[in-house]
């Protein structure tokens, strides 16, 4: 019991760890599931770290392998583009993730302002099929295309009487093209997402603002954003801890081993897969994984401090 301004009221008794894991225990039970998944594959496997300091080999395992501290980060440092190729896969994730993010909102909320059910089914369908194409297709798809000799690209230049353009000649052209190719596969997935937080939004609310005079765009404006806002700042943290991470079955399937373009192109995964494509071990695998961990790991932290002090609500912890 609390007095407070001559009234008495009654306080809860604050509830301890155990206490609140036997209320909630039926959300509990349900998450039981998910906590088992990464418990086995994100938590199990981490001392598996260690092979990341060892010289590994097949008859002593892991713990048994020599030790041999740094070594196997060695070829990264001594090639002289850790820097450069770490560069290019955190500039192109950017890309990826700012534009991908901004253009799924977008086509989610244009699907939303859809008054046409079968038209907007069909714009779905086709927007989503393209997630579902092999990135070895797209690669191939992407050189018939852009092809200097037999391309179709330049086959409607030579019709049209211009000069044909040579892109795999011309590593500045890249940055640009692989983003648009990246937005054109995902885009219909990553919209999903948004849309289904959109189709979350109280209809009331919606209605209301219809009946006060509200047109489409002060209701996507004053409304759908601002709801979308944690949804979207939440994706771009989990996204954020892949960012040294690039994706190589999309640069290795269009860039193949062009090494006219690895000056734009290449990224960590690439450079590694080549190198060690003659004489592949696990440490040296191993090393550029936790490398590329501990980077994302970092930046994640950073961002995850900078959004608790301006929305300390879309944090994640």
């Amino acid at each position: 019991m609390k007095k407070e301004n001559g009234v008495t009221k009654q306080v809860g008794k604050k509830l301890n760890f155990w206490q609140k894991l036997w209320k909630y225990r039926v959300l509990t039970l349900m998450c039981v599931p998910a906590m088992i998944f990464f418990f086995a594959f994100n938590y199990m496997p981490l001392p598996g770290i260690y092979v990341a300091f060892v010289k590994y080999n097949y008859r002593d395992g892991i713990f048994g392998s020599k030790f041999v501290g740094l070594q196997n980060f060695e070829f990264l440092w001594e090639s002289g583009k850790l820097l450069s190729l770490t560069k290019n896969t955190i500039l192109y994730n950017l890309a990826f993730i700012l534009l991908g993010n901004l253009l799924a909102v977008v086509v989610a909320i244009l699907l939303n302002e859809m008054r046409c059910k079968w038209f907007k089914k069909v714009s779905q369908t086709m927007m989503f099929l393209p997630y579902f194409i092999s990135q070895v297709l797209v690669g191939f798809l992407v050189f018939n295309l852009l092809n200097y000799d037999t391309g179709f690209v330049n086959e409607i230049l030579t019709r049209l009487g211009m000069e044909k353009w040579g892109p795999y000649s011309d590593p500045h052209v890249w940055p640009v093209l692989l983003v648009i190719i990246y937005l054109w596969q995902q885009t219909g997935y990553n919209s999903v997402v948004y849309f289904a937080s959109i189709c979350g939004i109280d209809a009331e609310m919606i209605e209301a603002s219809k009946v006060d005079g509200a047109n489409a765009f002060q209701r996507i404006r004053y409304i759908l954003l601002p709801s979308l806002k944690p949804t979207v700042i939440i994706l771009l943290l989990f996204a954020l801890g892949g960012i040294v991470k690039g994706n190589f079955g999309l640069f290795y399937n269009i860039i193949g081993t062009n090494s006219l373009l690895y000056d734009t192109t290449d990224i960590i995964e690439t450079f590694v897969y080549r190198a060690t494509m003659t004489d592949f071990n696990f440490s040296t695998a191993s090393a550029v994984g936790l490398y590329q961990s501990v980077v994302g790991f970092v930046i994640v932290m950073i961002v995850n401090y900078i959004v608790k002090k301006i929305e300390p609500d879309y944090s994640l912890f």
